[in-house]
């Protein structure tokens, strides 16, 4: 909140033309706006083999021979993938990172923007990297690479054992594990998948396969007591530091905490687990029955289900109020406390509560154009491209980012002007 205190929330508009940018480089990729609107930059083909960035019309002062993955930061920093003499690394407002790579991927950035993690493989092994400082230890394989969420920690799967061509049984004795800190676990599993790391940084948790046929969660490379025929991601109770993943047992699905069932109602399906900030509360998404979906908080589905998905699960700061991207029948929608909006659209993304809870806005794409929607009502602008909505935080404004007619718009309107 503070961050966004500091942005310019006066009910003006900003224009940056684009067209300009058209004539000045062979071709320019997908454009993305800066968290706070003032800034649109794009990946652009200067010359032949030579590529930049151009922020606002301005390019950086270095070109590279290969770039991708163009993102800001949520502090408002630039990042990109760069390739020079063939290696890799990242750009930061134009600046290369001094190690190199053979090859670096998944750019990540800690919640507040003020350190960046990537992956990256050199002489075919594998790591991560936090604001330019490699794991000292590589592995033989990688997978599912994770940033905590206060930037201090970075974790990943990782193959600790060399596995020839063949070598089933090695296999099955377990030559996979977790890394927190290019720090491997002493435990070896068949199988580890998606993970979380603990609020305070001591404890990782990650879905884990025993043998070929029971799985389970383990916590700093111990494995729960109760295993069971399948599980999924792990997710830490924000103030208790308990563990809690869906499980499944006798065909159905719930939810565990520490290898404890503590949801009694069954599902089809069962993932995707959320806890509010302050933790009482606990949300997954659920299929109640085969072939429909919905949401169920503290064990209560919303009375609404949805025939082909439901993504996209928050909670309002408060944790008074969920809401959800929805797809029925070949469109989609947004549903708030299990009531969808009226209004169906092509593409949803990503809802966002205002501070207080009491609306709720997305960017959404109709008929190959793109605008945003606040409480079920559309914008009456129709874009070429558009960005997440951001309230103010008194919740009485929000920050539109789109491009009309090849000008990048940077607008902050009252409410009342989309809502009425």
């Amino acid at each position: 909140m503070d961050r966004l205190s500091q942005w310019n929330w006066d009910t003006s508009a900003n224009e940056i033309p684009l067209s300009p940018w058209q004539n000045q480089f062979e071709w320019i990729e997908e454009y993305q706006a800066s968290p706070d609107g003032e800034s649109v930059a794009a990946i652009v083909k200067a010359g032949e083999g030579e590529f930049n960035v151009c922020v606002n019309g301005e390019t950086w002062p270095e070109s590279f021979d290969k770039m991708w993955y163009l993102r800001f930061a949520p502090d408002g920093r630039l990042t990109a993938l760069v390739s020079k003499d063939s290696e890799w690394t990242l750009a930061v407002d134009g600046s290369p990172w001094e190690n190199r790579f053979g090859y670096a991927w998944n750019p990540q950035f800690s919640a507040d923007g003020s350190r960046i993690a990537i992956a990256f493989q050199q002489d075919m092994a594998y790591g991560m990297a936090c604001d330019d400082v490699p794991w000292e230890q590589t592995f033989a394989n990688m997978t599912d690479p994770l940033f905590s969420r206060d930037g201090r920690h970075t974790a990943a799967v990782v193959q600790v054992d060399s596995l020839g061509e063949g070598e089933i049984f090695k296999y099955q004795q377990g030559v996979y594990s977790a890394a927190l800190d290019g720090k491997p676990w002493d435990t070896r599993f068949v199988n580890v998948w998606k993970m979380a790391v603990s609020p305070d940084g001591s404890k990782l948790a990650a879905e884990v396969r025993l043998n070929l046929y029971d799985y389970t969660i383990a916590v700093n490379g111990t494995p729960w007591d109760k295993t069971f025929s399948c599980v999924w991601e792990p997710a830490f109770h924000p103030l208790r530091g308990s563990v809690v993943a869906p499980v499944r047992v006798q065909g159905k699905w719930t939810l565990a905490e520490d290898g404890r069932i503590i949801w009694k109602k069954r599902f089809v399906q069962l993932w995707h687990t959320l806890f509010s900030t302050d933790g009482k509360k606990l949300a997954a998404i659920v299929a109640p029955r085969f072939g429909r979906w919905t949401v169920a908080v503290d064990e209560v589905p919303w009375p609404a289900t949805f025939n082909e998905m439901v993504a996209d699960l928050i909670f309002s700061a408060d944790g008074g109020r969920t809401a959800a991207a929805v797809k029925d029948n070949g469109r989609w929608s947004v549903a708030v406390d299990g009531r969808p909006w009226s209004n169906t659209f092509d593409r949803v993304w990503q809802p966002v509560f205002s501070p207080d809870g009491q609306h709720l806005a997305a960017r959404v794409e109709r008929d190959g154009k793109y605008t945003i929607v606040v409480d079920g009502r559309p914008w009456k602008m129709d874009c070429a491209a558009a960005w997440a909505p951001v309230f103010s935080p008194e919740g009485d404004k929000v920050l539109l980012r789109t491009i009309e007619d090849g000008v990048y718009h940077r607008r902050v309107l009252p409410l009342t002007q989309i809502i009425g």
